[in-house]
């Protein structure tokens, strides 16, 4: 008895204690030196800014932490007595170094008990194969022109280079990090686990807010549980939620990274999903099938722009690169154009019509199509086929690319 008194009584500086490690450890990898950096260059401080190396994938495991801690807190019978099922939840590893962020009470059960089947094995492997082919075959082709194009001073950029870049970039993180998910999923199956999905095709969606409910779910979900909801979410008043909203995204893009560009594309996004909440750009409308292309392009618009402060160094660049989307009408030699076309190939044009087909949920509805009519054996027949074909491509094609960054790593 004494035992769960000293418990009872201690569990909350515990808790908070574990909260500011987390945190503090965060902020000394991944802020510190920015930090300082903007420091010394405002005030002039007299001491060296510190090259502080970051942790590949500290974002991700550090959340997963506190997830423990405070899902243990709220609910004591997660405890875990064995510290090895702590460390197997922290460490492991098909999405500890780029997502998806798994909660523990997501989790807690599967740690202890799980199923391998040969269903689950197979499934795994296409989902990872499919994720490989997402990285390999269309992020990596986006990457590079975008790259090329981010590459050449903004103000010289004309506006169909400046377009190209940003659409391309705007492709290239959504396969880059959908295809890792899907690669920590399928791994996931392999072992017996069953991971939540971390992207609902956001590229087809009809306003902000569908945007995210359906990017990047697991880091969504995080701060609305651990963050939104404490704070008192909805239910304090419309300007109290308003407050909370914005504070759930100027972190959600300060987690991104030490940079001004990430906080500037949180807030820019909360402040779309204010304008929505508001209905001062109205939600319904968008429903409406006549209507719903203009929620489309509303969204792929504010994605655009602002994907495009969120791949730039500093927000002098992102804006002279948005201003050359509208203004730039220089076509010579020096203003990018002709480097950034000829980098337009018959593959990338082909690998960025695939990657718009497969950004709908169209492959979801012919396979249930599929099962619906009796052919679910033909469907999952042909899956395995074209999954064995990726692979060897996706092979190949690693064997001789040398442009093969995730782009999340970074965080």
């Amino acid at each position: 008895m004494a035992d769960v008194w000293c418990l009872k009584k201690y569990k909350k500086p515990v808790l908070i204690i574990s909260i500011i490690f987390n945190v503090g450890m965060l902020f000394v990898f991944k802020y510190l030196t920015y930090t300082l950096s903007l420091a010394d260059s405002i005030f002039g401080l007299p001491f060296s800014v510190p090259d502080i190396a970051l942790p590949i994938g500290i974002s991700f495991f550090t959340f997963q932490a506190m997830s423990y801690v405070i899902d243990s807190y709220k609910s004591p019978e997660l405890i875990r007595k064995n510290i090895l099922d702590i460390f197997l939840y922290i460490s492991f590893f098909p999405q500890l170094i780029a997502g998806p962020i798994i909660k523990f009470d997501d989790i807690a059960g599967q740690i202890s008990y799980r199923t391998i089947t040969s269903e689950k094995t197979v499934e795994g492997i296409r989902r990872f194969v499919c994720g490989l082919a997402k990285k390999i075959l269309i992020a990596n082709a986006m990457g590079e022109v975008a790259d090329a194009a981010f590459a050449v001073d903004a103000s010289s950029l004309n506006v169909v280079a400046a377009w190209i870049g940003a659409i391309c970039y705007v492709v290239q993180i959504y396969f880059d990090f959908s295809g890792y998910s899907d690669m920590a999923i399928g791994l996931g199956k392999m072992f017996g686990f069953e991971f939540k999905e971390n992207f609902n095709y956001p590229l087809a969606c009809n306003g902000m807010t569908d945007f995210w409910r359906k990017w990047n779910i697991s880091v969504s979900t995080w701060f609305k549980e651990y963050v939104y909801i404490p704070l008192g979410g909805n239910r304090k008043g419309k300007l109290r939620t308003a407050i909370n909203k914005i504070i759930v995204f100027i972190l959600t893009g300060v987690w991104h990274g030490a940079n001004l560009t990430f906080l500037l594309w949180g807030i820019i996004h909360g402040f779309f999903l204010m304008l929505e909440n508001y209905n001062v750009v109205p939600k319904k409308p968008f429903a409406k099938k006549l209507l719903a292309p203009l929620g489309h392009l509303y969204s792929l618009l504010v994605i655009t722009f602002t994907f495009v402060i969120f791949r730039a160094d500093n927000i002098s660049y992102a804006f002279s690169y948005i201003k050359a989307m509208f203004c730039g009408w220089d076509f010579s030699v020096n203003s990018g154009f002709p480097e950034i076309i000829s980098m337009l190939s018959a593959y990338l044009v082909i690998a960025f019509v695939i990657g718009l087909f497969i950004s709908t949920p169209i492959v979801p509805k012919f396979r249930a199509f599929m099962c619906n009519n009796g052919k679910a054996q033909l469907y999952y027949v042909g899956a395995s086929i074209c999954s064995l074909i990726l692979f060897v491509v996706c092979i190949l094609a690693l064997s001789t690319a040398t442009y093969n960054p995730f782009i999340y790593f970074r965080f």
